[in-house]
């Protein structure tokens, strides 16, 4: 069978999304592909974001391929499945113009692992993945494909879900091998700030989930199971993308932790690269390496300045705060770029944020203005505020957010639209064939 796995063409006007907004990799739907081929089926990735296509032209790759299933991603790639964009405007829109093609329409990503039903009826897809999707989608192929484990679809009007969100087996994902002619349009360099782009950029997993379990965090939906990849599998994808020419690589990974046959890799390839992770969990002598290792971006989650805080956000850890503070420095002294990330809590007054940073910039760190936390649907901070998560659980956090927040971080300049006026493709519930 064919497969057309289709990442749409974002744009995050009007969205609370503070995020990254350039194009990355889609390694979700790399692996996605490969496993489809490895199953005999053939699999064509259509990037709409990466090559600008307007939904006419991405519907044009579509007739062209003849897909029998096409596959959406409801927010951009993994590096973002934490914290997406709540609203479905811009698949909602790509479907406006697919809704007529005769295939199966599959749709995958955070918003139909959390709350599938609202995702089904939005997008008026046939199918709604819960979790990691790389390994699922081939059963799509079966005639009987309402059977599959992890997959929802609507019965009348009934939501029918079969089992839980998945996890995939991570260790063992093939290469990727990415074209030439994609490799040369990443420019993007990101998270990167102490050099400009003289070549490619790229993204790569070493790991996936995350042993700890942060209040604000919608993990346990997908990627909950800490896992690494199989090194020397990592390895061959990593060269590829040096030969390919790419200078420097962003390792998505939840919380990129100290593996030192990984870091010496890195430092044989004198490879650039950027992390994300928590900085209690480094000692000075492996931040060392990290930096020999060619690490040039590191972006570290503190979240709180007090020990209740963190508490208050399920991130207790073994460090003060002034050990915290002398790490991130340490940190500094080996890598360029240093972020540590704040969240907005009660327990932080303002003139000892202020202080913090202010102590932290002097020393080479940047610290940003706290975040205000948004109770994404899975997360512990959502079934706190408001019980578990129904069809209307995001625009209940969206509505929420927007009502606790007069003033947003300064990660974000444009005001916020409410979830209704961003959501203006309307109810796709009948799907005409």
């Amino acid at each position: 069978m064919k497969f057309a796995l289709i990442n749409p063409n974002w744009n995050f006007s009007g969205s609370v999304y503070f995020g990254c907004r350039e194009p990355h990799l889609p390694l979700e739907f790399g692996y996605a592909a490969a496993l489809l081929r490895r199953h005999g089926h053939e699999a064509r990735l259509i990037d709409g974001h990466l090559f600008d296509f307007s939904e006419d032209q991405i519907r044009a790759c579509i007739e062209e391929f003849n897909p029998d299933v096409v596959v959406v991603t409801t927010a951009p790639s993994y590096l973002f499945w934490r914290c997406p964009p709540p609203e479905l405007r811009i698949p909602q829109i790509l479907m406006r113009h697919l809704r007529n093609f005769p295939a199966l329409f599959v749709a995958v990503g955070p918003h139909g692992s959390a709350t599938p039903g609202n995702v089904l009826r939005k997008l008026g897809v046939d199918a709604v993945v819960l979790g990691e999707f790389e390994e699922i989608l081939s059963g799509f192929s079966d005639p009987d494909w309402h059977t599959l484990p992890s997959v929802a679809c609507l019965i009348g009007e009934e939501v029918r879900i079969q089992g839980g969100p998945a996890t995939a087996d991570f260790f063992d994902f093939p290469p990727l091998i990415w074209p030439d002619e994609w490799i040369g349009r990443h420019r993007h360099h990101h998270h990167r700030f102490d050099a400009a782009p003289s070549g490619p950029g790229a993204e790569i997993e070493s790991s996936r989930g995350c042993p700890y379990h942060c209040s604000f965090c919608a993990k346990e939906n997908f990627r909950g199971i800490y896992r690494r990849r199989s090194l020397p599998r990592l390895l061959r994808e990593l060269d590829a993308l040096i030969a390919q020419g790419v200078e420097y690589v962003y390792f998505i990974d939840e919380i990129f932790l100290a593996d030192p046959s990984l870091l010496a890799a890195l430092a044989e390839r004198r490879i650039a690269f950027g992390i994300q992770t928590r900085i209690d969990l480094w000692s000075p002598r492996m931040l060392e390496a990290l930096g020999r290792a060619g690490c040039k971006s590191i972006e570290a989650g503190i979240e709180s300045l007090s020990a209740e805080g963190r508490a208050a956000l399920g991130k207790p850890g073994k460090l003060s705060t002034a050990e915290v503070t002398e790490r991130l420095i340490e940190a500094r002294r080996h890598v360029p770029f240093v972020q540590a990330n704040l969240i907005g809590v009660p327990e932080d007054s303002r003139s000892q944020v202020l202080q913090w940073r202010e102590e932290l910039r002097q020393q080479g760190v940047w610290a940003n203005d706290p975040v205000p936390l948004f109770p994404y649907p899975g997360s512990a901070d959502f079934r706190r505020l408001f019980g578990a998560p129904d069809d209307n659980a995001w625009s209940v956090a969206h509505h929420w957010y927007l009502q606790q927040n007069t003033a947003l971080s300064d990660l974000q300049s444009e005001i916020p639209l409410s979830l209704a006026d961003l959501e203006t493709a309307g109810d796709f519930h009948e799907r005409s064939s």
